[in-house]
């Protein structure tokens, strides 16, 4: 599929100014060049031409808000003042599996103050004495190269992205959303405790009831034996009337 058609393709009804990321992998660039993205993307942020056919950049339009373009895989070997020129805030670049053979070939790119992750993987300049050494010097602006910096540390995946606003909201959601489940937890733990009073206040009113209710029935077990010593004859009238019952035998 050409380069042209797929863009059409990948706008999915939308017009250019609405579209942030685009991603046109493995389509034919015709003659070798750009087709198709014009400066009517104007809030682009991300776009990804990986084995596409290019072999230039002269056809790139101007895209202030670009800042990560990935080139790998194709043909390039020069005129990378282009870039320098049209997307001035680029922080991101991709250049490996290209035909790069010099350092003097990359010299442009010390006009983009914001670059800070450069991949030159599989290109015949990575080959040269010196080659870390000497991209460095050349671009001082540069915290990445290859996706290791200068001391040989690997970038981690958010480096040199540039979203810290973005990833200082996020955290401020989720302290918001943190501090909202503590604050949920500790209303929970209270009624907790409030039930647990009132299952106590019900044991010792149950309690005090089962008090009373025991009073009671010794009261009326005392007044049972009470009754059953009142109807029991008296033993002084017991021994009156045998000597009666001896004189009737």
């Amino acid at each position: 599929m050409d380069m042209k058609k797929r863009v059409s393709l990948e706008l999915r009804h939308r017009s250019p100014t609405e579209v942030q990321e685009l991603v046109v992998d493995n389509c034919r660039a015709s003659e070798g060049k750009i087709e198709g993205i014009t400066e009517e993307f104007s809030n682009l942020e991300l776009l990804s031409l990986i084995n596409v056919g290019l072999t230039s950049v002269s056809d790139f339009p101007k895209l202030d808000k670009l800042r990560k373009l990935e080139l790998s895989d194709n043909r390039i070997s020069g005129g990378l003042e282009v870039l320098a020129e049209r997307l001035v805030n680029l922080t991101n670049l991709d250049l490996s599996g290209n035909k790069f053979k010099d350092i003097s070939t990359l010299e442009p790119l010390k006009k983009l103050p914001h670059l800070k992750s450069l991949d030159l993987f599989n290109c015949e300049v990575t080959n040269l004495a010196d080659y870390r050494e000497s991209i460095f010097k050349l671009l001082p602006q540069l915290t990445y190269l290859d996706g290791y910096d200068i001391e040989d540390c690997e970038a981690s995946d958010s480096d040199g992205e540039g979203d810290g606003i973005e990833d200082e909201d996020e955290e401020g959601e989720s302290s918001g959303e943190s501090e909202d489940f503590e604050e949920e937890e500790e209303e929970d733990e209270e009624d907790v405790v409030a039930e647990d009073d009132d299952d106590d206040s019900g044991d010792d009113e149950d309690g005090e009831v089962n008090g009373d209710v025991d009073s009671e029935d010794d009261d009326e077990d005392e007044e049972d034996e009470d009754d059953d010593e009142d109807s029991s004859p008296a033993k002084g009238e017991k021994r009156k009337r045998d000597p009666e019952d001896e004189d009737d035998d």
